[in-house]
């Protein structure tokens, strides 16, 4: 498999995944005139334009960090419970994290007015408060052993400071700890991330 990416974007997720099952893979970049590191044109690997995607042995491309990281846990039967209630809390906080928060940080990463960096903020700070919530005093974010949902609550607390909203306690101390994991310092030293 090869992830295509780009360094510190939303697709250290799946890089932190593919790390944690211990899948084959290579990783290459994507520079910012849509060229593969190995001189493809990523539109014509695909036409979204948006990292990650992830092709697979037959030349398939896979794209959407939910798609790349559940293909990740089935491929791997490590990250994603087969069944339970685990397993459902996961792919729920991965829709919420990608659907409601990663759009949020959307006027921080771009040169928008400050009213509407308010108002994401505002959002952000609510969402935030609802993972809290939902993590409580446990390991990770549904459960004490990790999932899929927090290779990707990794890279949405690892954003944060970019739209000045304080984290929660709990948020907190969890990036700390999964800066920590083994497969967070690999992956930061593949894609020459500080």
């Amino acid at each position: 498999m090869i992830l295509f990416y780009y360094p510190a974007a939303c697709s250290l997720a799946d890089h932190i995944a593919l790390i944690e099952t211990g899948l084959p893979y290579r990783h290459l970049s994507i520079n910012h005139e849509r060229k593969t590191e190995d001189g493809r044109d990523f539109l014509s690997l695909n036409p979204k334009g948006y990292i990650p995607a992830l092709e697979l042995e037959d030349g398939t491309i896979l794209t959407e960090n939910p798609v790349i990281l559940n293909y990740i846990a089935d491929r791997s039967g490590k990250l994603l419970p087969a069944d339970g209630l685990v397993r459902w809390r996961a792919l729920e906080a991965l829709a919420f994290m990608s659907s409601e928060i990663h759009g949020s940080y959307q006027p921080f990463f771009r040169d928008f007015p400050e009213p509407e960096k308010l108002r994401a903020r505002e959002k952000l700070a609510r969402h935030f408060s609802i993972l809290s919530g939902q993590m409580g005093g446990k390991e990770f974010l549904v459960s004490d052993e990790m999932t899929i949902a927090d290779c990707y609550l990794f890279w949405i607390l690892m954003v944060a400071p970019k739209s000045g909203v304080e984290l929660p306690v709990n948020l907190q101390s969890a990036f700390e700890r999964m800066r920590a994991r083994p497969s967070v310092v690999r992956a930061f030293a593949e894609e020459g991330l500080a």
